[in-house]
């Protein structure tokens, strides 16, 4: 009898052993650094894909409509929207290079009609349709398309028809506010952007006492990819504020070296739902990481991403670069710009 005891222990011991080792190497495989997938002795097992080329976007330093206004700019698409959340007007549908969208009071909804022709479409320069995504945590069945007089076709949210204007000059830009009277940012329902006035339905519902929605919406917006002007294709959290990374952090095994201070300068992202965030971004190693001191924080590829405390609203890039040691993130988790 006690043979076969201790041949039962050294069994459970086995299995014990078999269920641990299955689990560092489920882990091995989901968390991966750029040169390889590293196991926990520190060896490479893998080799890396080749980092994405930061793709042109066409917008130009001017937006890519001119200073002058002086023809009608060629419809450029949305792409991915994202949505901001602006102190003074509230949550901001944006395209993927992060410029403000806009309606106008004298088209109409239902139906869809553009009254913004000739002269007018020079200072805003209708939004196109065709490639536009809905962005996350929205209603993706309240994007549509309105054909105009010259037969090309507009993007519409809730039936009223997109455009930008020509005068906002960057990304974060909202100099179309309230322009005569008639133009406004808008909400991700269509509707006039405004504090408290939610706008996107679920995620983006205004709180009781008329307050927005505040650190649970944001993290079930997710993650979405913008398109900037000199990086490329970048990540930003649900504000549109951009997302970096930390030379000095690790993957495998995962560890964080902007601890204390750091923080305050680049506080991190909080976990959101893998099935919320930007289908581009990679869904390999899209982990939560429970810091040493307590605060959870998302990883993409198991690497640690923080926001930047001197970007101030969206579109600003001011982390890139700083120190040498942080940098905006691809949507495959890759560092944007980072000396080879």
């Amino acid at each position: 009898m006690p043979h076969h005891f201790g041949s039962a222990s050294r069994a459970r011991r086995s299995a014990s052993l078999a269920v641990t080792a299955m689990a560092v190497m489920a882990l091995t495989v989901a968390c991966g650094q750029e040169n390889g997938t590293q196991s926990p002795n520190g060896q490479n097992v893998g080799a890396a894909n080749p980092a994405q080329q930061p793709a042109e976007n066409g917008y130009g330093s001017d937006g890519g409509y001119g200073a002058d206004t002086g023809a009608a700019a060629k419809p450029k698409a949305a792409g991915q929207l994202a949505v901001w959340d602006s102190k003074k007007l509230g949550k901001v549908v944006t395209d993927s290079a992060g410029f403000t969208l806009y309606r106008f009071d004298k088209d109409t909804a239902n139906p869809p009609k553009s009254n913004c022709e000739g002269d007018c479409a020079k200072t805003w320069p209708v939004v196109a349709a065709g490639d536009a995504k809905a962005a996350p945590g929205t209603d993706a069945t309240l994007l549509g398309e309105v054909t105009r007089a010259d037969g090309s076709r507009q993007l519409t949210i809730d039936g009223w028809p997109m455009y930008r204007y020509a005068k906002d000059t960057k990304p974060g830009d909202a100099n179309g506010q309230g322009v005569g009277g008639t133009w406004f940012a808008s909400a991700p329902d269509g509707k006039k952007a405004a504090p408290g006035a939610g706008g996107g339905g679920g995620d983006y519902e205004a709180g009781e006492g008329g307050e927005e929605a505040g650190g649970d919406a944001a993290q079930e917006a997710g993650l979405s990819v913008r398109k900037d002007p000199k990086l490329g294709d970048i990540i930003v959290d649900a504000n549109g504020m951009t997302v970096y990374r930390f030379k000095k952090d690790s993957a495998w095994p995962m560890k964080t070296a902007c601890t204390g201070a750091c923080l305050e300068k680049w506080p991190v992202v909080e976990p959101v739902e893998k099935n919320s965030i930007d289908a581009a971004i990679l869904k390999k190693g899209f982990v939560t990481f429970d810091r040493p001191d307590g605060i959870k924080q998302q990883t993409i590829d198991c690497w640690p991403i923080y926001t930047f405390s001197g970007d101030a609203k969206p579109g600003d890039t001011n982390g890139q670069g700083v120190g040498g040691t942080w940098y905006a993130v691809s949507p495959n988790g890759k560092l944007v710009g980072a000396p080879k």
